[in-house]
């Protein structure tokens, strides 16, 4: 500008950590919001939504390990990814499980040796243990919870669905904890198990994928609209199938009421000709529609052709981690049902009906024994 001064565009620009030529042009930089890094508004908006996760998160791991766990909203800092372990402990166990759905890039956690020590004891039932096999293998089912976790809400605030490829577990040195190739996404979580000592759970992201999460996340990314628009289109085929089953029904009420009338016609002929005194009266026929509205059966019209699964259930049971690795040929497990109990049958995970099983033609059989009421089965399928 002429006088040397800033504009306000300018002036917020760089609060936020960008720089502006003297154009008005937005430069990279690497602590700004281009491509080659986060703001540090951009640092505060992914911290928060990492903080809605972790008291989920808190939750699962609590319910692994049978102990009350805490996670803190953390802190979000941009490393380098050659560099991602510089200032954590010596030896750290590495859990790495990548983003390959929805997202597509690197992502693992880091835990200190005596954490994942105390959190694998935990989840194996022993109050001492090695990190060996066994132990990363319960620590690597823990990063899948957690991992499973941050997917499902990520996807809720992208407006897609997110899957993670499967896990792997390693023992490593400070030295050797490699993060994705360029710049990584550190966030540090304070961790507290009961009353063990407080500790740091480290998540790393690739750049990349934490900038498609704010973009996404702020509608940018145009990733919702679709999604948005397909319930309109819905509704309105709703609407004309609604309309088109009012009418029908309009005419069958018309048609009846038809037919009524020429029933009663005839009865009178035949009662004037036999001049008898039989009291003639039209048939009343019963509903066969269940007391609904017409928008529930338009609604339900449209799913009549949807696949749903169904499956029988024997039984459950809950076992300890180191009852399932201790698992082999010959293993027998004790289910929660007698003997000669009904099974449950379920569609989509909802009990709507119980049954006995048979044998028809060399295949299990289920002969259903009993049904729940129809309305239960409607609210439990929605």
């Amino acid at each position: 500008m002429s006088d040397g001064s800033l504009s306000q565009d300018e002036i917020d620009a760089l609060l936020q950590g960008s720089s502006m030529d003297l154009g008005g042009q937005e430069a990279s930089s690497s602590g700004g919001g281009g491509n080659a890094g986060l703001s540090e508004q951009e640092k505060q908006q992914f911290a928060q939504i990492l903080g809605q996760i972790v008291q989920s998160q808190g939750s699962n791991l609590s319910g692994m390990i049978g102990e009350t766990v805490t996670l803190r909203t953390p802190s979000i800092e941009l490393v380098a990814g050659d560099s991602a372990g510089q200032g954590l402990p010596d030896n750290m166990v590495e859990i790495k499980i990548d983003f390959s759905e929805g997202l597509s890039g690197f992502h693992s956690y880091l835990l200190p040796n005596e954490a994942a020590t105390t959190i694998a004891g935990k989840m194996m039932g022993q109050t001492e243990v090695e990190l060996n096999e066994a132990a990363l293998s319960a620590l690597e089912e823990a990063g899948n919870t957690l991992a499973g976790s941050a997917a499902t809400s990520i996807g809720d605030v992208i407006g897609t669905t997110v899957m993670t490829s499967p896990g792997s577990t390693k023992t490593v040195s400070t030295a050797d904890v490699q993060g994705p190739s360029g710049q990584a996404v550190k966030a540090t979580y304070s961790l507290k198990i009961d009353d063990e000592q407080e500790t740091n759970l480290v998540e790393l992201f690739d750049l990349s994928v934490v900038k498609s999460i704010l973009q996404a996340g702020s509608g940018g990314g145009g990733q919702q609209a679709a999604p948005q628009a397909q319930p309109q289109q819905a509704g309105q085929q709703m609407m004309q199938q609604q309309a088109m089953g009012n009418q029908q029904m309009g005419g069958g009420q018309m048609w009846g009421g038809g037919q009524a009338a020429f029933g009663g016609q005839s009865a009178a002929g035949t009662q004037g000709m036999g001049g008898g005194g039989a009291n003639v009266q039209a048939v009343q026929f019963p509903n066969l529609n269940p007391q609904s509205g017409g928008s529930e059966q338009g609604n339900i019209g449209l799913l009549m052709d949807v696949y749903m699964e169904m499956t029988v259930e024997l039984g459950r049971t809950r076992r300890l981690i180191k009852d399932i690795l201790g698992m082999g040929e010959g293993t027998i497990i004790e289910l929660d049902k007698l003997a000669g109990e009904p099974v449950d049958i379920l569609v989509n995970h909802k009990l709507i009906a119980r049954g006995e099983v048979v044998v028809i033609d060399e295949n299990f059989g289920v002969r259903v024994t009993e049904i729940v009421s129809p309305m239960d089965r409607v609210e439990g399928m929605t």
